[in-house]
Order: C-alpha cells, then structure tokens, then sequence
C-alpha cells in the first residue's frame, strides 16, 4: 500500500493523502483488533503466524502515527469524507493503458505541434464538430493540470522539482521510456532560464538514447533526428549565451541553472558534447550496418550524412572558440572517418546532396507557414532561443583540402590513439587519390606497422583497409613489386573478410544452431562435431560454455562490420594480388626451375598454382583465380597475349577509373615479364638469339627491347654483352 501510495502521490503532486488510503489504514486496524481479541484462535496459531501478526501489529502502529488525525476524522465521518471514482477517471486510466510503447512511433510524430496544443486548449471542456467531445489522454491532463497556466505562475522551483523527479525514476524497473522523452521534450519548453533548458535539453538526450538499449539494433531514425536537432539546439543556447560553461568533470550546485539570462556571471551546467556527438556517429554507423544495402532504406539513411557533418562542424567551431583544442581533436576525427573513403566523384556528390538539402528545406519553410521542430506540444517557449548556429554544412572545393585541415589539428592536440587514426585515414585517403609515395612516406614516417598489433581491434581493422588500398594504389600506379608486399600479408591467412570488417568467413564460430551441434557420450567426454572439427569437452557444462562463448564473439564480429558503402571490393582486390603474384613468380620458377631450395616469392599463389596443376581437367575459367592460373599458363610459355586477353576478360576493370591506362600497364609489364621468362625457359636450347626476333614475338621496340635487357644483365639474369643485333644467353 505504501509503494502504491508513493507512486500517486508522484503522478498526482498532491500533498493531500487520498481517502481511500485512509479508509485501508482504519480497515486494517479493525480487521487486526478483531484478530488480537480472538484469543482461543490465537492460541491454536503456529509459531510463524503468530509472530507474523505481532510484526504487522508493530509496523501498522508505527505507520498509523503520521495519519493519526487523518484516521480520527475518517472514523467521525466515514460517510462524507469517502469518495467515489468518477466515470472520468475511469476513462483517463483505460485511455493510459492504450499507450504504445512503439519508437518508431515518437520523434517528430509523438511532439505534437503548436497547431495541436492549439486545437486541445480550444476544444478541452467543449464540443468539436459531429458532437464528439474531444479529452486528452491522462497523461497530458497531469503535465498540462500544472504548466498549462500564467507564464508568471510557473516558477524554476517548480520546473526543477518536476525535473528532478522524471530524472530519479530513469532506468528503474517498469519505467515507460518514451513517457520520459515526451515529459523533458514538454519541459523544454517552460524552462525558465536558458541554463535550465540546457539542463533539461542535456537529459532529454540521455532519455533518448535509452529508448534503444540494446547493442545489437540502432537507435530508429525519427528518434536519430531529433537528438541532432536538440545538440543544435544546446549549441544555439551556449553561443548565444557564452557565460554558460558545460563541464562534466565537477558536479555543478543545485540552484546553479536559476541564474537567468541577464546574469553575467559563470554558470556551470553538467554536460559532455564529445560524448553524445560520439554517440550520435556510432548509432548512424550502426543502422548503416543494420539496413538491408541493396533496400532504398539504406541510401535515404545516407542522405542523413550531410546532417551529421554540420552537427560536428558546429561542435567542432565551439570547441575551438572555447579554446578546448584536445575535444575539437576528437570531433574532427569523427568528420574525417566520415570523408577519408570518399573519391573526389563522391564528395562532390555529398557536396551537390547537402546544397539541394538546403535549397529543398528554404523552399517548403516559405510554402509552408509549419513550426520548426523544436515547436512541441505545449505552451509557447518560455525561453525562446534563435537559429545561431549554422544548419548548412560547408565543403571546400576537394576533399584533400578538407583532411589537411582537419588532420593537421589532430596531429597538434589529438591524443596517441587519434593521431594513429587520422594518420591512418589520410594515408587512404592519399592512395584513393593515387599519391602513393606520399601516403608510404606518410606511413613510413609513423611507423604504425611496427606498433599496431598492441592497438585497439577498430584501429587495427583501419590500418588493413589502409594497406589493401596502398597495395591497389601500388598496382595502378605500376609498382607491382610493392603492391604485392602491401597485399601479400591479407591474404597469408585466408580471412580477407574478417581481416577489413566486411564479413565473416566459414569458420567454426559461424552461423551455428543447436541442431548443428552433435553430442555424443565417449568415455565421460562430450564430443562436439561442427562443421568437420571436432573439439571435446569433459561434459555438458563446458559444452553449453563453449557454446555461448562462440555465440559471443560472432555477435562481436558482427558488431564490428563496416557498412557496405566502405567494403573495399574484393574480386578486385584478390584479383590485383593474384596478378601481382603471377608477374612475379612466373619469371621467378623459370629462373630457378632447377633449385629445389629455390625462394617462393608468394606461397598463397604458389598453393593454387600446384592446385591448378593437378587438376585432370581444366575447364573455361569462371572465377578469378581460374582466370589468373590460365594466365599463369599462358605466360609461362612466353605467350603474353593470350595470358593478357584471359586478364582482361575478367569483370572487375570496370571498377578502376583510368582503366585503360591500367590495362596497358599491365600489358606491357606481360611482355617484360613474358620476355624474361622466355629467356630462361629456353637458354639451354639456344647459344644466341636474335634481336629482331625477340622484338616480333613480345612486340617491342628495338629501344625499348634494348633497355630490358640492359636491365636483365644489371640484375644477372643474361650475359652482360650482346652484339650487334645477337644477345648471348647464359650457359646452363
């Protein structure tokens, strides 16, 4: 009785005490004299009962002395003090029972705008038309029973005693978190001061965010939306009134937020901007990695990027105004994981996006006469606080002028973890615009390689995309040499997918279900067989163990997947190592067919090779590993056109923009590779070669066929002279 008593006295903010309690209290008490008077009933009572009945005689005595007058005025007149519930109350309860509890159904929707606060102070009490009486929920009664009066009769004691009171019960048990957000968002509005607001504005984000607790779903979108527009709205508050500090580190006094705003004085408000704009990006990339990619979902949640980067380009701009440079660092971070991955085609797209954004809004803001978000359900705003802040974002011209600014004050104030980041994404960003020796200085210079096995998982994911897309800059640009070292360490292990966050492979901690698990009793041992692997277990206990622990790091891997607009495309990325491989190693195996102990330059290449090789039959090539092995064929035999046409033929050269110089990069080194490997294959059978016939097999000029083999005889693969138009080859 006394647990439901506090919670109406909360929703009622009645000091009275209501009768019907009173009445249980005097009920009680004549129920326990009777029971007390019983003696011969209490004697046949056990122990337990016994004492059970005296401890609820203490309690009840003890309770009694705060209601006592209360009680006597009950027992005079029972009769005239008892009140029966009306048939009003009866609706508001079963109209407070049909409340969803749906989030897709609050945000934008849930706030009613001021043509419905209109419209409820209009018809409350009256009639609307076809003779419906029009009532608000009994929700809306109770916020509205106090607030909906004289702005002049609404005091700070009173929004803060309310404020106080919503905050005490978060995260209890049985508390309805969207009745939480709707309770702060109309609070916002008869905040007295703008320190108050500001308070309130800071919870009502908290409040937001608990509405999707769990780890595994995103924040829905609507809800998204309106946390962006209330961090605007927080940067409005704190530029138009620079006195007001937001610190999360001392707890500031109680009566701190009543200063109001004609108060010149420092006014300490609890708050961390860095945190929620943190937590607004990672709820964005988490419903990017929730959304189906090939739905139209998923390209209207990236049209919600532009909103993000002027949030952090606004945060970012106060930070720095404040002087607080190591926060700035950390929300440039945030905008550049945002542009690093983006082509100067893409950003410009971004660019062209935000502008028809803006010019979309302007136009229907003037054919519309609509309240802009922040107008909800409620009285006009006590504090009314005007667009400061900038609700465009601005873009320089390329995105490399972006990252160098952005970059150059991480590496001035960011902390180690940020600099290794932002390093990170400028070297990709570097290599996507095909500056590669700026981006291997770069990465040469910070020597990530050497210290990024003690970093975070996150972290080290970067430094694998950065090095994939160093190895297919390397490629493009023509340095087969090195683009086989940067790829060459992705593909040692087999798990390219997990490897750059785009996937999980078949592995033994993937998609198992308990019908895929066999347990079977050996020897007082369980046997777990899945997927071909058996692992024992000496009952079922570790089995249920090991059963959750690998359900827990594929919920982890799963978590840790990028959104499918960043996948690095994969073919194309098995495709550009395997042909590295190839033009190295096939000269390699003619040069040294002899040595058993000869170097292999890529074991992975040199695997499949050996697996082609065995093959009974070789069919068409349909994957692009069956495409390269019937290159390799080809150009081992020294025939470079052949090799080159199968080469060509695969699909993902459509991906690169200059394709055709790439593919005339790659046709040429075939000849240079295929040349030096005729060399070898058949010095033994020939003493001298001609020139003139070299350079009609591979297609070369006299020139350049010359400086070839001027190059080979530096490296020691021909005899350093030839004559005239006849070259010597090496004796075996």
């Amino acid at each position: 009785m006394n647990k439901q008593l506090e919670k109406v006295m909360r929703v009622t903010e009645s000091d009275k005490v209501p009768t019907l309690y009173i009445k249980g209290l005097v009920l009680l008490e004549d129920f326990l004299s009777q029971a007390l008077a019983n003696k011969d009933a209490k004697k046949k009572m056990s122990s337990s009962n016994a004492k059970a009945l005296n401890s609820m005689k203490q309690k009840l005595k003890k309770n009694d002395k705060q209601y006592e007058e209360e009680i006597n005025m009950y027992r005079e007149h029972p009769e005239s003090e008892e009140e029966e519930p009306s048939d009003d109350d009866t609706e508001e309860e079963a109209d407070d029972s049909e409340v969803e509890e749906d989030p897709s159904k609050i945000a934008i929707g849930s706030d009613f705008g001021e043509d419905d606060y209109k419209e409820d102070r209009d018809d409350i009490g009256g009639e609307v038309s076809g003779g419906w009486e029009k009532k608000m929920s009994k929700k809306d009664k109770l916020m509205d029973k106090r607030f909906m009066k004289d702005p002049s009769e609404i005091t700070w004691d009173t929004v803060n005693k309310k404020f106080k009171e919503i905050v005490a019960v978060r995260g209890r048990k049985g508390t309805r978190r969207l009745e939480q957000v709707e309770q702060l968002t109309f609070l916002t509005r008869v905040a007295k001061t703008p320190a108050q607001k500001l308070q309130i504005l800071f919870s009502l984000l908290s409040a937001q965010f608990d509405v999707n607790p769990s780890l595994s779903g995103h924040m829905p979108i609507n809800i998204w939306k309106k946390c962006a527009q209330n961090i605007l709205s927080i940067l409005d508050i704190l530029v138009q009134h620079s006195n007001i500090v937001v610190d999360d580190v001392v707890e500031p006094e109680g009566n701190e937020t009543q200063k109001g705003a004609d108060y010149m004085g420092k006014i300490q408000v609890w708050g961390n901007l860095v945190a929620f704009l943190e937590r607004i990006g990672v709820e964005f990339f988490k419903s990017l990695q929730c959304i189906d990619p090939h739905a139209r979902e998923y390209v209207e949640r990236l049209r919600d990027e532009p909103l993000f980067l002027v949030l952090a380009q606004n945060v970012q701009d106060y930070f720095e105004r404040v002087g607080d440079f190591k926060a700035a660092a950390k929300v440039a971070l945030r905008r550049v994981e945002l542009i690093y991955y983006k082509p100067q085609e893409v950003y410009d797209a971004m660019k062209n996006l935000a502008e028809q954004t803006e010019d979309t809004e302007n136009g229907e803001s003037e054919a519309s006469e609509e309240p802009r978000v922040e107008e909800s359900r409620g009285p006009p705003a006590f504090v009314v606080t005007p667009e400061v802040v900038s609700r465009k974002p601005t873009f320089p011209e390329n995105s490399r002028t972006l990252m160098d600014v952005l970059v150059s004050l991480i590496y001035n104030y960011g902390d180690e973890r940020t600099k290794a980041r932002a390093m990170l994404c400028d070297i990709y960003h570097h290599v996507i615009l095909d500056e590669f020796s700026t981006a291997r200085e770069l990465l040469l210079m910070s020597h990530l390689q050497d210290n990024v096995q003690h970093m975070d998982i996150s972290t080290q994911i970067l430094f694998n995309r950065a090095m994939a897309q160093l190895g297919l800059c390397a490629f493009r640009v023509g340095l087969i040499s090195e683009g086989h070292g940067c790829l060459s360490e992705l593909y040692s292990g087999g798990r390219v997918k997990e490897l750059l966050a785009q996937g999980v492979s078949q592995s033994r901690y993937h998609e198992k279900t308990p019908e895929q698990i066999v347990c079977k009793e050996r020897t007082r041992n369980v046997f777990i067989c899945i997927g071909g692997e058996g692992y024992r277990y000496k009952n079922m206990e570790s089995c249920q163990q090991f059963w959750r622990k690998s359900m827990y790091r594929e919920r982890i891997e799963r978590r840790r997947q990028m959104p499918y607009h960043m996948h690095i495309n994969l073919e194309l990325l098995e495709g550009v190592h395997l042909i590295c491989a190839m033009l190295l190693e096939v000269p390699n195996m003619a040069a040294n067919m002899h040595d058993v102990r000869r170097k292999v330059v890529s074991k992975t290449f040199q695997r499949l090779l050996e697996a082609s090789e065995r093959q009974t039959f070789t069919g068409p090539p349909e994957s692009v590993r069956d495409h390269v092995m019937a290159a390799t064929r080809a150009l081992s035999k020294g025939d470079f056109q052949k090799a080159f046409d199968v080469i060509e033929s695969l699909d993902f050269w459509k991906l690169l923009r200059n394709r055709e110089d790439v593919l005339e990069m790659v046709r040429a080194k075939m000849k240079e590779e295929a040349l030096r490997t005729y060399l070898f294959t058949y010095s033994s059978s020939y003493d001298t070669l001609s020139l003139d016939q070299l350079t009609k097999m591979f297609d070369l000029s006299e020139t350049l066929m010359e400086s070839l083999l001027l190059a080979f005889a530096l490296d020691g693969w021909v005899e350093q002279t030839y004559i005239g138009l006849t070259i010597i080859l090496p004796s075996c």
